[in-house]
């Protein structure tokens, strides 16, 4: 991919721990940077629940809200990444205090009727001890969709261990092969649809 520096990814890390303890859910998200940065694209990862992200569905919920510097940051990227761990069977709450805070996209409108997420990216990874993974995509990609992102082939990476197992991803002595393969391609996906919006606009609307 050309003008590597021209892309970058951000990636949100919806773990529920705080601070520097390791995740499944870290691991996989830097997994994933890891594969896109071979097709030119730096990312960086946040910890969501390491800042204050107060509810609402506005760009600025007011005093002590944090959301408003990680918004400027989900703008300047050109792809943005939701890293959530399988909880009851959804994303984490904190996945969808992420993804509630973009409804805000649909009143900020430009002359055409483009939200500023149009033309960007948006892509999931997902990890859980049980079932789930496929509801997860579904719920992030829907929601993403709604809010102006574009969704590539193959849009989610995962994995998921035994029912009711103790093994988290983080404890794996080796690559699971089948996610390896379908992060590395997820990667090569998003990679390639970034380029193509960049290089082409959405045109939006004419007014009536």
């Amino acid at each position: 991919m050309n003008d590597v520096a021209a892309f970058t990814a951000l990636a949100f890390n919806c773990t529920l721990k705080r601070g520097d303890e390791n995740s499944s859910t870290g691991k996989l998200v830097g997994e994933l940077l890891d594969a896109l940065k071979r097709y030119g694209v730096n990312g960086t990862a946040v910890r969501a629940a390491d800042h204050n992200i107060l509810p609402g569905v506005t760009s600025d919920e007011g005093e002590g809200d944090e959301w408003p510097a990680l918004r400027t940051k989900i703008l300047a990227a050109d792809i943005l990444i939701i890293g959530t761990p399988i909880w009851l069977g959804q994303p984490s709450s904190v996945a969808k205090r992420v993804l509630e805070r973009m409804d805000a996209f649909l009143e900020e409108t430009d002359g055409r009727g483009r939200m500023p997420s149009f033309g960007k990216v948006a892509i999931a990874a997902v990890v859980g001890n049980e079932d789930g993974a496929h509801r997860c995509h579904a719920d992030i990609f829907q929601a993403l969709n709604d809010v102006g992102f574009t969704i590539p082939a193959g849009g989610g990476t995962y994995w998921v261990g035994e029912a009711m197992g103790s093994v988290d991803y983080t404890n794996l002595t080796r690559p699971h092969d089948k996610t390896v393969q379908t992060t590395r391609m997820l990667a090569a996906n998003a990679a390639h649809l970034a380029k193509v919006l960049k290089a082409s606009r959405y045109p939006g609307m004419d007014a009536e």
